[in-house]
This record gives C-alpha cells, sequence and structure tokens, in this order.
C-alpha cells in the first residue's frame, strides 16, 4: 500500500448528466399538439362532463383514461394575469407582456400563455384575447405565438 500523505495525483473524471432521448407524445398530447400546427385547439372531457384544456391523457380525479376529444375556440378570456417588464432569455416574447391564464371559450380550464398587449394598463382579469399563430410551422405550443387583445378589449 502507499502512503496517502505521498503526492500521487487524485484521479478525476468530469461528470455530465444528460437525457438524450425524446418521449413520443402519445394519443392525447400528439393529436393535441398536431391541432397546434393545423391552428385548431383540441381538448378533452373528463368523467365529470368537464372539458380540460390543454388536455390531459388521465383523469385529474379518478386517474381514469381518457379519450373523448373535441375542439374548442382559438378565443378566451383572462381569468388573472401578471407583467412581464423584464425579458429574459427564452421567454416568447421580446418585448414586455403579460403572462396570463386564458380559458379558451369552450374550456372548463385555463392554459398558461403570453398575451402582446403593449402596457398593464391594456390588460385586466376579463379581457377577450385571441390566438395569434406562429407565422412558422413550430413543434407543440410554439405554433402559439402568443394571445393579443380582441378588439373590443384592445382600447381598454
Amino acid at each position: 500500500m502507499g502512503d496517502p500523505s505521498s503526492t500521487q495525483e487524485v484521479l478525476r473524471a468530469p461528470l455530465t448528466i444528460g437525457y438524450d432521448f425524446k418521449r413520443t407524445t402519445g394519443p392525447v398530447i400528439g393529436a393535441f399538439f398536431t391541432a397546434l400546427a393545423e391552428h385548431r385547439v383540441l381538448a378533452i372531457r373528463d368523467t365529470r362532463s368537464r372539458v380540460l384544456c390543454p388536455p390531459v391523457e388521465y383523469d385529474p380525479d379518478s386517474g381514469d383514461p381518457l379519450t373523448e376529444m373535441l375542439e374548442v375556440r382559438p378565443e378566451g378570456t383572462v381569468t388573472t394575469w401578471s407583467w412581464v417588464s423584464t425579458i429574459r432569455e427564452g421567454q416568447p416574447l421580446q418585448e414586455p407582456h403579460a403572462l396570463a391564464m386564458i380559458r379558451l371559450d369552450g374550456a372548463d380550464t385555463s392554459m398558461l400563455h403570453v398575451i402582446d398587449c403593449g402596457s398593464p394598463e391594456a390588460i385586466s382579469t376579463g379581457a377577450r384575447v385571441r390566438i395569434r399563430w406562429s407565422a412558422e410551422p413550430a413543434e407543440g405550443f410554439a405554433n402559439i405565438e402568443c394571445f393579443e387583445l380582441l378588439e373590443e378589449d384592445r382600447d381598454g
């Protein structure tokens, strides 16, 4: 055995943790993303007849698989919001915007997305918005560039 106080070099190896795989989207999320690419929005009916958007694969209460998909409107109502004044890398919009929960017409739940509305004075809970679709085909949620105020709410 060697002397532990000797000047022998300690072996080191870098550790890189990676998740170099892709998960398949499955029939529910796959259908939702395919519809977004076609500028349509799908939701799913749960076991209590609520319409969930974005759709989920399993009922939040019972855990039962869900399969009854239906289309909802690309317009909706702001249920709550926050103003984003400092833009960070990777955000969908590169100017100040609202981050909001939006209940699309025909849905019973809200989805989180951004609203391009110019200023915090222009947005309010209850405002009506619609999807602004991405000009270029994208993957998943990126097909929704953002939401924008409907004309009746554009003037505050």
